[in-house]
């Protein structure tokens, strides 16, 4: 690598040309690259919206990147495209201290804050309520104690477009290879019932307003494990295309559709568990900047609070 290969990277990089900078890059044997190189491919990573693969290369060279402002300025870029609030904040902090006062840096400081501080609240109420849940149920089966006979409700659209066969385990692991987490066991519990379908009772409470009404949001539909059908979690409508075209954040899975037909979904949060621990269920709002609203702690209550929507303000 020279220094004229170096600026025709940079040339690229100003007339958004990411493509080509992948391309050429990615000819390099991935133990030749050096610092410089990683980084340069990253930041294209990161200009083409493929966070998680910018995120590996980043933290591949944590150790020389400590003193360099553009390396936390790439890590809390793509920390920020995955809702990972709290980590794109620290990575911009340092940013901030090692090249004070840059615009863009100030810029991800003041719009990052206040979804840091809301994640850490999400954080520590799911947390509580984990803990509680475990103290109330302790380590009985998924849905034990709840009636799941009437969950589904009938649908020949649901059968064309949502129902998938039954699956087996070789099912399970290569569709959380593809999404790359682990599906909860409350999951694929319900799913031995019916697998994908929409749910009779269709609301769920929230403390406060949301997009859809004052005191709670809606599901249609949960999605099957398989990927025939196209909103099952790994068709052509499922997770990955919601994340991908639509621009959700890639917290975890999308795995329930809402009424506004694609412009709010339901998802498994995976941000305060890892992507093989029990996550978090939320709602993430498209038309409000992707906001994103903690409703419970696992998948099992989440179902388990599902009420009929008769209930509620609408």
């Amino acid at each position: 690598m020279n220094s004229e290969w170096i600026e025709q990277l940079n040339r690229w990089h100003n007339e958004e040309e990411y493509e080509r900078i992948v391309k050429q890059i990615e000819q390099v044997p991935a133990v030749e690259r050096n610092y410089e190189l990683t980084g340069q491919l990253a930041r294209a990573y990161n200009n083409l919206e493929r966070y998680r693969e910018a995120l590996e290369l980043l933290l591949s060279t944590a150790s020389e990147g400590q003193d360099d402002y553009a390396w936390h300025f790439r890590l809390g870029y793509a920390y920020s495209h995955l809702a990972q609030y709290d980590k794109a904040l620290t990575a911009f902090e340092q940013a901030n201290r090692l090249q004070p006062e840059d615009e863009y840096v100030q810029e991800f400081l003041s719009s990052i804050r206040p979804y840091a501080h809301t994640m850490e609240q999400d954080r520590q109420r799911y947390e509580q309520e984990t803990a509680l849940w475990k103290q109330q149920h302790g380590e009985q089966l998924p849905f034990s104690s709840f009636d799941l006979s009437d969950f589904w409700e009938d649908s020949e659209y649901a059968v064309k477009d949502h129902i998938e066969p039954p699956f087996d385990e070789e099912m399970i692991r290569s569709i959380e290879q593809e999404l790359g987490y682990k599906l909860p066991a409350s999951y694929i519990a319900l799913m031995h019932t019916q697998n994908g379908g929409f749910p009779a009772r269709t609301a769920f409470p929230t403390a406060g307003a949301t997009s859809w009404a004052n005191d709670h949001v809606a599901i249609t539909s949960i999605s099957g494990i398989g990927g025939q059908k196209s909103y099952s979690l790994t068709g052509d409508m499922g997770s990955r295309f919601m994340i991908e075209q639509w621009g959700y954040p890639d917290l975890g899975i999308v795995f329930g559709d809402c009424p506004s037909a694609g412009h709010d979904v339901i998802m498994l949060d995976y941000r305060f568990c890892g992507p093989t621990g029990e996550p978090a269920v939320v709602h993430v709002d498209q038309e409000n900047d992707y906001e994103i609203t903690y409703l419970a702690p696992h998948f099992e209550a989440f179902i388990c609070g599902l009420v009929d929507a008769e209930e509620l303000e609408i």
